[in-house]
């Protein structure tokens, strides 16, 4: 019996929607999705663990699971930077192991997979936009855990998840911008605060001041703003805050 005897008439796209609203971050996001796959994809006699991968451009990657044991199957997988998930976020292609114990294509994560108990797996892309990928990874305890119809089901899963990802990572991407662009204003004030007490001390101009602050910088091996915020701390004796309406 395969995972695929269990089909829910819940649509995951129906309530993965819901869940981009709910949750504070793309992490939330990615458990709920975890979730709902483990849910969806399982069925009373063949229940599969889920693990979900985000990567991200300058990021570390963002991974959510549905269970303790799920999340230790892919701990083991970033361990050994190799496995069906990564592989599948990475080249957007299904990976599917039918028995982890005569696996060759991911090294040492193969053999450590099985000492833990699972025996099977599969890897499937979610297509996301721009420079994002993510990867579905469904595991099984049993040799052969997933045919092709499961793997089918899977991979409809994921197409139909997809836009509620895409969703959840435009949200992350224009928080974090934000969250970015509120520190430049945040550092931008402080060394503009700073400059205008050096100006004031030295009776000199904006420019020799800000060869001062740089001066500093590079002599102590410190962030510009971080030399700024000392010198206006040193004055004001609190943090420099900037205030947003």
């Amino acid at each position: 019996m395969s995972p695929t005897e269990n089909a829910s008439p819940v649509s995951p796209s129906a309530v993965l929607q819901d869940a981009v609203l709910d949750s504070e971050d793309v992490r939330g996001f990615l458990n709920s999705l975890a979730m709902t796959a483990a849910e969806q994809l399982s069925t009373e006699t063949a229940p599969v663990l889920c693990g979900v991968t985000l990567l991200r451009p300058r990021m570390m990657a963002t991974v959510a699971t549905s269970s303790v044991e799920a999340e230790k199957m892919d701990e083991l997988q970033y361990e050994h930077n190799d496995g069906p998930c990564l592989r599948a976020a990475r080249e957007e292609k299904v990976y599917r192991v039918e028995d982890f114990r005569t696996e060759n294509r991911f090294g040492g994560y193969s053999t450590d997979v099985a000492e833990h108990g699972m025996l099977s797996a599969i890897g499937v892309p979610i297509v996301l936009d721009g420079k994002a990928n993510a990867g579905l990874n469904l595991y099984s305890p049993r040799v052969r855990g997933f045919d092709d119809a499961a793997v089918e089901k899977a991979r409809a899963f994921a197409r139909d998840t997809s836009n509620a990802l895409r969703t959840a990572v435009r949200i992350a991407d224009l928080t974090d911008h934000s969250r970015d662009l509120e520190t430049a204003m945040q550092n931008r004030t402080t060394i503009d605060l700073a400059a205008g007490i050096i100006m004031g001390q030295n009776r000199c101009s904006q420019d020799e001041a800000m060869t001062i602050l740089k001066m500093a910088s590079n002599s102590r091996n410190q962030k510009l703003s971080a030399v700024a915020a000392a010198v206006v701390e040193s004055v004001t004796q609190t943090p420099v805050t900037t205030h947003f309406d």
